[in-house]
């Protein structure tokens, strides 16, 4: 599930790298032992690229940041939140393919 081109936020870096970022950001909360949550990391990684310098993407282990994934009522995984000037704009949970990604993602961009 570890991805070079999507980095992992944590309860510590959540405000920082996500509601304070300049452009709009969306976290997928996942867990190693994920099966559906494996299987949207291509989807993921291509997405990186197309919107490369529009939107910026992370990945946030619930298992190790509940804190944050409490906070954000994530009881389903993976869950996908898009945030937007520290809001979430937009909201996913299960796997997606690239089409329900991009919509998801023209909520905020």
């Amino acid at each position: 599930m570890a991805s070079e081109k999507i980095p992992h936020v944590t309860d510590d870096t959540f405000e920082a790298d996500v509601l304070k970022s300049d452009v709009p950001t969306l976290v997928d909360f996942t867990a190693q032992w994920c099966g559906p949550c494996k299987m949207l990391t291509p989807i993921l990684e291509k997405a990186v690229d197309k919107y490369e310098g529009k939107v910026k993407f992370v990945k946030m282990d619930v298992d190790d940041n509940q804190k944050t994934a409490q906070g954000y009522r994530i009881f389903s995984i993976p869950t996908l939140l898009l945030f937007a000037d520290g809001q979430v704009k937009g909201q996913s949970v299960g796997l997606v393919n690239e089409a329900k990604l991009d919509d998801l993602i023209s909520k905020a961009t």
